[in-house]
This record gives C-alpha cells, sequence and structure tokens, in this order.
C-alpha cells in the first residue's frame, strides 16, 4: 500500500531528541562500519561538523573534497602515454620487421636499415596519436556524462557533480534519482528506495528517520540509511552524506559494478575479418617469398619485402580506427544536443527504423499558447493588436479584459511569466496583442475573487468600475459557463441569447476540443455596486445572468522544427509514432500538425491497448501511428511488438517507469532536462535539449560516421590490395620484384597516415537521409564494397606492372621509382574519388573537404621530395624522374580514379552493385 501523499515541500523532520526506534531484527549483521543508523540526526550532524539547515560552506566542502578525495568507485586506469607508444611496436608481425631489418644492416647496407626502423617508429607515432585521441575523446564523452547531485552549501542549493560531494554535505534526492553517496537521512515525505542492487530485496523499501538501536545490522534493515548506487522510487529525502567513494557501501563490493565496455558489434566483426585476412595475406606473403628466391632473388631482401608487405597489408589497426571515429563522432554529436552514453549507439543509430517519442516537450514545446479566440462570432489565431480597429469593437476589448485581470498569473523577474500554464499562455498573448497588463491592472484593481473550484470549473475576479459600478469577470470550462449566460456580447452591445444560440456555442466549443484544444469560455456581469459578501458559498448567486464575451482555445504547440524533422524521419525510411499520457483528441490533434498521423487516424489508447491480446496488437502495431493516455509500463510491451515485426526501435522516456522499456529499445533515448537519472543511466542517448529534431540530427550523424567508416575500411583495404597485387604478380608475369622493403612501408605510412584519417570529417552524403535504414546485421562490405575492393585492387596493381614493363621495355633505369610513383599516386586519386560512394568528385566539390585535400597535397609534396631531395634518393632508393616520365606515373596512376568515377556513373544508373 503507497504511503500517503503529503503537500508539495512537506518534509516529516526527525524528532530533535528521541528514544531509539528497537528493533528485533535478526538478520545476519553487517560489515564493520560506522553506526550511523544507531545516531539521531543531530548527534550524527555534530560528529561530521556540518549543519541540519544550512549544509557545509563552500570552502569547508572544498578543503574536505582535497583530503578525502572525490567521490567516486575505483576506475580501470588510463594506460599511460608511454606504455600506449610502446604497444604499438608489440605486434609480432611488426618485431619481425625490426629484427629483420637489424640483420640487413650487419650483413648489407646499413642505410636501408635505419630507414626502415624510422618508418616503422613513424607509423607507431601515429597509431599512437589514434589511439590517444580516442581515449582523450572518450573521457570527455564520460566526463560529460557524469552523474550530478542536488546539494545544500552556505545554506543554498546548488548542482553539483556526484563526485564533488564530502562527508557533512547535506543532499536533497527524489524520485528517479541515483543516490549519489551514502546518507544518513533527516527529513523525509513518503520516501522508498529500490536496494536491489546492493542487497538483492525485491521490493523498494520505505525509509524512516530515528535511530535504531542495534550495532550489527542488515543493510536492508538499517532504514534510515540510503546507500549510494541504489534508487529512489518515490517520495523526497534529505540527507547527510556519511560516506563516500570506497568508503561507501557499494564501495566496499566495488566488483558489483565492474566489467569492461567491450567492444561494439562492428568492432568485433571487423577484429574477425583482419584475424582472417591476416592469415590470407601471410601464405600470400609466404608465396612471394618463395617465388622471389626461386627467382634468384636474394633471400634476405625478399624477407624484407615479404614482411614489409604483411605489415602493410595486415589490418590491425583498423578496430583502433573506428573506436576514433566513433569516439570523435559521439564528441561532435554533444554539439548537436545528442550525448551519447553507450559507444555502439553511434554506429545502430544508422539502423533505425521507428522512432517512438513522447508528445509534450520533446514534439511539443511544453508551453501552452493561444491557438484560437472567438468574439461576436468571429474567430482569429491570436487577440487583435492594440492598434487595430477591432481592438477597439466591445468584444474583443473586453475578452482582452477578461484575459488579463481574471488571471492570477504575473511577470516574472526575467521577463517571462510566473503561475499556472493556461493563464501564463493567456497573459502572453494579451501582452503580444500589446496591452499593457500591469497597467490595466492598476485601472481595474481586484477588490474580490471567487477563486476557482473544481465543481464550478470557473473562477470569477471583481473590479470596481471607474464609470462606476462593479465589473465581475468570469472564466472557466464552456460547459459550464455558458449554460448560465442569458446574453452574448455583439458588435453593437449586449444581445439576448436564447437555447438555440447556447447550443450553436457549446457546439463551437465542443468541436474545437475535439481539435486538441484546451478550451475557456469568458463571460461578463456589471454589478450596481459590491456584493455584501464574496464567499464560495455566494457563488450561485453572483456567477448568473452573464453576458457572453468570447473564447479562447489554447494548445501545447508543435515545436517549430519538428514538422521538418518528422518528414526527414519519413524520407529516411523512419517511421515517427508518438507515445504520450495525455487526452487521444490533444494527441491526434499535434499527430495531424506535425503529419505523424493522417486526418482519418485515430489514437489507440492505453485502456484499449490493455485488453488486446498480445498476437492481435502485433496485427496492428504496424500501422499505430499515435498512443494515448500510454503508462510507462506499456511502452516495453510497444517496443517489444515492434521487434517481433523486425522493427529497430528507438523510444524515449523520462521517468523511472521507462528505464524498461528504455533498456529493451535498440536505442534508449532518455531527456536531459527534464528526464530522471534512472532513465538517463538506461537509456544509450541523452537528448541535452529534449527535442525530437535532436533524435533526427543524431540519426543523420550516425549515418554519416558509419558511410565515413566504411569509406576508410574501403580505402585502407583496396590500398593494400594494389600493394598484394603488385609484388605477387610480378615474378608470374616475368617481372622482378617491383618495389623495395622501403618503398611498401612509406607508401603505407603516407596514403593511410594523414589521408585515411581525413575521411572521417567528411561530410554527408546528400543523400543520407533519403535511404532505407541499414540492417543492423547488414556486413560493412555490402552494396559493391568487397567487388570494389577486389577490381579497384587488380586494377592499381595491374597499373604499376604496366608501369614496370613499359619502362623496362624503353630501357628506362628509373623504372622502380616509376613504379613506387604510380602505386602512391594511384592511392590519392583512389581517396579523391571514394569521398563519396555515388556523386562525383567534380559535383561534391574537390576543395568541399580541406583536410582531406590538405593531405593529398602533402602526400603528393613528400613523394616529390623523396623523388628529387638528393639526400633522401639514398635512402629511398630512388632516382630523380625525368618530366616526361613524372606526366606519364601522373598519367598512368590517373587510370584508378577515372576507373572509380566510371564505376560510381554505373551506380548512378543503377546498373551496378544493389540499390541503396
Amino acid at each position: 500500500m503507497s504511503p500517503p501523499c503529503r503537500p508539495k515541500g512537506e518534509y516529516r523532520r526527525a524528532p530533535p531528541e528521541g528514544t531509539p526506534v528497537s528493533t528485533d531484527c535478526t538478520s545476519q549483521p553487517a560489515a564493520a562500519s560506522e553506526a550511523w543508523h544507531g545516531l539521531e540526526t543531530h548527534e550524527a550532524a555534530r560528529q561530521l561538523g556540518t549543519d541540519l539547515q544550512q549544509g557545509l560552506s563552500a570552502g569547508e566542502a572544498s578543503g574536505r573534497l582535497a583530503t578525502g578525495g572525490p567521490n567516486r568507485l575505483p576506475e580501470a586506469r588510463g594506460r599511460h602515454p608511454l606504455w600506449m607508444l610502446a604497444a604499438q611496436f608489440t605486434d609480432f608481425m611488426i618485431v619481425v620487421l625490426i629484427a629483420a631489418a637489424v640483420v640487413a644492416g650487419i650483413v648489407g647496407e646499413p642505410q636501408d636499415a635505419v630507414a626502415i626502423v624510422v618508418i616503422v617508429v613513424l607509423n607507431g607515432i601515429i597509431g599512437f596519436v589514434q589511439e590517444w585521441r580516442a581515449e582523450r575523446a572518450m573521457a570527455a564523452l564520460k566526463k560529460m556524462a557524469s552523474p550530478q547531485a542536488r546539494v545544500i552549501r552556505d545554506g543554498q542549493p546548488r548542482i553539483v557533480d556526484a563526485a564533488e560531494l564530502v562527508p557533512g554535505d547535506l543532499v536533497e534526492v527524489e524520485a528517479g534519482n541515483v543516490l549519489p553517496a551514502d546518507l544518513r537521512l533527516t527529513e523525509l515525505a513518503a520516501f522508498r528506495v529500490d536496494e536491489s542492487a546492493l542487497t538483492g530485496e525485491s521490493q523498494p523499501v520505505e525509509k524512516r528517520l530515528g535511530a535504531i538501536d542495534a550495532p550489527d545490522l542488515a543493510l536492508g534493515d538499517r532504514v534510515n540509511l540510503a546507500y549510494k548506487g541504489t534508487v529512489a522510487t518515490y517520495g523526497r529525502a534529505r540527507g547527510i552524506v556519511v560516506a563516500t567513494g570506497l568508503r561507501t557501501e557499494l564501495g566496499r563490493i566495488a566488483t558489483l559494478l565492474s566489467g569492461d565496455a567491450g567492444k561494439t558489434p562492428l568492432q568485433k566483426r571487423l577484429a574477425r575479418f583482419g584475424r582472417h585476412l591476416a592469415v590470407v595475406v601471410l601464405v600470400i606473403c609466404a608465396l612471394i617469398f618463395v617465388a622471389g628466391w626461386l627467382r634468384g632473388e636474394p633471400p634476405l631482401l625478399m624477407l624484407l619485402t615479404a614482411v614489409s608487405l604483411a605489415v602493410a597489408a595486415i589490418p590491425e589497426a583498423l578496430p583502433a580506427v573506428v573506436t576514433v571515429s566513433l569516439a570523435l563522432g559521439a564528441a561532435r554529436m554533444v554539439r548537436q544536443q545528442a550525448l551519447i552514453r553507450r559507444l555502439p549507439a553511434v554506429e545502430t543509430l544508422g539502423s533505425v527504423t521507428v522512432v517512438c517519442s513522447d508528445k509534450t516537450g520533446t514534439l511539443t514545446l511544453n508551453r501552452m499558447q493561444l491557438d484560437r479566440v472567438i468574439a461576436a462570432g468571429e474567430a482569429r489565431a491570436a487577440l487583435p493588436a492594440a492598434d487595430d480597429a477591432a481592438a477597439q469593437a466591445t468584444p474583443w476589448r473586453e475578452l482582452a479584459l477578461a484575459m488579463v485581470l481574471c488571471n492570477d498569473a504575473a511577470a516574472d523577474a526575467d521577463g517571462g511569466y510566473a503561475g499556472d500554464p493556461t493563464e501564463t499562455a493567456l497573459l502572453a498573448a494579451a501582452q503580444a496583442a500589446g496591452l499593457d497588463a500591469a497597467a490595466l491592472r492598476a485601472q481595474w484593481p481586484r477588490a474580490a475573487e471567487l477563486p476557482f473550484d473544481s465543481s464550478r470549473a470557473r473562477m470569477s475576479t471583481l473590479h470596481p468600475d471607474p464609470a462606476g459600478g462593479v465589473l465581475m469577470l468570469v472564466k472557466g470550462a464552456p460547459e459550464r459557463l455558458i449554460e448560465r449566460c442569458t446574453e452574448r456580447l455583439g458588435p453593437g452591445g449586449a444581445e439576448p441569447l436564447d437555447d438555440a444560440a447556447r447550443h450553436a456555442l457549446q457546439d463551437e466549443a465542443e468541436s474545437l476540443a475535439a481539435q486538441g484544444l484546451r478550451m475557456l469560455a469568458f463571460a461578463l456581469r456589471r454589478l450596481p455596486q459590491a456584493p455584501a459578501s464574496c464567499q464560495p458559498a455566494d457563488a450561485d448567486a453572483l456567477e448568473c445572468e452573464l453576458c457572453f464575451v468570447g473564447l479562447a482555445g489554447l494548445i501545447d504547440p508543435p515545436r517549430p522544427e519538428a514538422a521538418d524533422a518528422v518528414a526527414a524521419c519519413r524520407s529516411a525510411g523512419i517511421r515517427p509514432v508518438m507515445i504520450t499520457g495525455d487526452h487521444p483528441a490533444t494527441a491526434l490533434a499535434i499527430a495531424r500538425r506535425l503529419a505523424i498521423a493522417g486526418a482519418d487516424a485515430r489514437a489507440l489508447t492505453g485502456a484499449e491497448l490493455a485488453r488486446m491480446a498480445q498476437p492481435e496488437f502485433e496485427r496492428v502495431v504496424g500501422d499505430v501511428g499515435v498512443y494515448a493516455r500510454i503508462d510507462p509500463e506499456q511502452k516495453i510491451r510497444i517496443v517489444e511488438a515492434l521487434q517481433r515485426k523486425g522493427e529497430f526501435v528507438a523510444m524515449t522516456g523520462d521517468g523511472v517507469n521507462d528505464a524498461p522499456a528504455l533498456k529493451r529499445a535498440d536505442i534508449g533515448v532518455a531527456m536531459g532536462k527534464g528526464g530522471t537519472d534512472v532513465a538517463r543511466e538506461a537509456a544509450a542517448m541523452t537528448l541535452l535539449d529534449d527535442n525530437f529534431a535532436t533524435i533526427v540530427h543524431a540519426v543523420r550523424e550516425g549515418r554519416r560516421i558509419f558511410d565515413n567508416i566504411r569509406k576508410f575500411v574501403k580505402y585502407t583495404m583496396t590500398s593494400n590490395a594494389g600493394e598484394i597485387w603488385t609484388i605477387f604478380l610480378a615474378p608470374f608475369v616475368g617481372l622482378p620484384i617491383p618495389l623495395l622493403p622501403i618503398h611498401i612501408l612509406w607508401i603505407n605510412l603516407v596514403t593511410d597516415g594523414l589521408p585515411g584519417l581525413a575521411l572521417a570529417v567528411e561530410r554527408a552524403e546528400r543523400d543520407v537521409m533519403q535511404r532505407p535504414p541499414r540492417p543492423p546485421q547488414e556486413s560493412i562490405f555490402a552494396h559493391g564494397m568487397w567487388q570494389h575492393m577486389l577490381w579497384v585492387g587488380l586494377l592499381m596493381g595491374g597499373v604499376c606492372l604496366l608501369t614496370q614493363a613499359w619502362a623496362m621495355h624503353v630501357g628506362s633505369p628509373n623504372w622502380q621509382s616509376m613504379v613506387f610513383t604510380v602505386l602512391t599516386l594511384s592511392q590519392l586519386g583512389h581517396v579523391l574519388a571514394i569521398r563519396s560512394e555515388r556523386e562525383s568528385l567534380w559535383r561534391i566539390g574537390l576543395a568541399s573537404n580541406p583536410m582531406l585535400l590538405g593531405a593529398v597535397a602533402l602526400t603528393f609534396a613528400l613523394q616529390m621530395a623523396v623523388l628529387y631531395v638528393p639526400w633522401l634518393q639514398p635512402i629511398f632508393e630512388t632516382a630523380a624522374l625525368g618530366a616526361g616520365e613524372l606526366a606519364a606515373c601522373i598519367a598512368l596512376s590517373a587510370v584508378v580514379f577515372l576507373g572509380v568515377e566510371v564505376e560510381k556513373a554505373l551506380v548512378r544508373r543503377g546498373w551496378l552493385y544493389a540499390s541503396r
């Protein structure tokens, strides 16, 4: 049975001093700790040096934080940068390469060995920078997602990071909060806590205040304490922090919270692919070594070549690159008000097929606004402006006056309005029409009032009339107010109101209410003098023979950007669904304005859903766009029914009871402003602005990030394939090994490095929100990607071998430098061509990714440097190419770029690969 509700703000306080509450508990004794449960609140406060009303001072709290440390549990420490750097050189193939280079330096040319080691070190530095950036990005995300607490310091409430709490802090908590520290409760209002994570108790524990005289008491029986990590499920409380961090009960069993976040599904698939590919590459490299040896090539050279090729071709860095892309992408999403709490959510956002959204505050402004006003038979969207001739007409003038005077709302210090949302909306509408509410209220002071009463469904205010007598203004529900009117205010003044006219006004009000508007009626009565008594008992006598003035319809309107966001959802193949606890008519009105529901659509109510069997519900769930009067518990049923139909569901929620549905959904989305801690912990993403459009922005960004990861994988794997085919096929066509080990490592360094990373900042494709969602289990190599890697890699290798054969045929001594250059420039042309999977480079603009353009220009300059700078030539064993040879290299390397552009043209015409 639920405890009785108390008025808001009313706590039950601990007695100043009293007899401790006795207990006959025979539960297991608790772990040894301070017996805070045995102390009265004033004694606990004394021992902790705090005040039960003022809390600690900010200076004292700062000092205690410096002494006692932050209120957090131990985490897996981030790796030291030096260990990160060292880890880049622990891969088996890297160790083999360095060993082979050292051997080559001893028995051959030492400059070759030095150059290879330098390039390996540079590669390691690039890998270290990538990993370090990923750690920094993840740390930034974690900091943004850190829990907060409401604390009283210097007598003032403030919000601080939970990590800053110290023993003695006075903390306030309410339903939905995760307890930030161990607390000795000092005040409470029907407070219950779910302690199942700590004690295994399945039912929430009702808390009490009195001291408990039992030293050896089990945790679950210490009902005047609340523990870090448990969840407040009902009521509110205030308590003193008695333990933080490792000293909390949760800290004693911190292993309950341990566990690695694990890799994302994409990382796992790429790591698995990389292991399989490594086996293939090692077999190919072994064949290359044997083939070269049989041709008479020096064994040490062939060993270095084979190992260098293996190092370059095995994509061991792909999972790390995915981490960087996802983490940095998640950091960028924060700027769009979407905080990613689970990294896999970034890659799975592109698979969402249904977005189930709350209405109030997410699709709407969560602020009532005047939507329709009616006076003298004329309907308007707003009151006429004060300088409009219509505003001077009797009905409109009196309606505006009633909206201002028969109203308890007032302007606040911040320029907004304080009071009931309906009344603040009326006041805002009057002031928007140019009326000076303060001046009108000064001119028409309130002499008396009949406050709103639910049985009457109306309120009245009385004002001395400057012209004599008293003006009584009445506001209330149309069905209760119109029946008490005998006249109506027309353009020429008061007119008789018969039954037919009354029914017509009722029908008009009901019609507008059916469109989701909250309707209010206004009336007036002129009294010759102030009534002798103006008490609730006099209401019937005073609120009669009224003169009807007009109607006002209010609504919580859709956010301005919500309609475009819904349209973007539909064009992206995502079905928006509204789920609300509001009235069906209101829900449908908003849904129709936003095109979530059609004109003939109806809302499925919670009562109707409760009566439906699951198979029956699953048959209709794909057609329902609006759910009204839905309990939070019913959300999980909606999610499961959609998932059984094969949908990938994003679900919004803000309450404690929403947490199961948020966890069950494929993407749980919590509210950052109005949501509870429990909802945010259960969700994969938090909307910092509680805005539906932010979900759409996040989906768009998620698709962009995944596209760019695909492009990076395509670029890297195709480049590796080109290098493998060039060296693997050369002996089989009667050509010597075309590249030296240092050439392979150099290409891997300059082309996989800057240009590859610059793909991560590529803009979204034009059609990113015009294509259907990606199936969650779809391979990253789908839509022609593996075919592209195969044929473009072969084309790259073929062009290189053609260059080698032609240069050797014409007797050029620089054939090796030419092959080296063609392979490098081919990869640069390839990275420019794959910036879009469909559109031509010229359409998206050569300079639209300045970072990539700069990376390509720098890589080209570095390649020219190894060809033409005299002191680099002996290191890289290159020779300066003549103008004709360089022109031939540029022309031949352009073949790859042109080939990919032709491929994209065929894709655009639907002649190649699966449609996206």
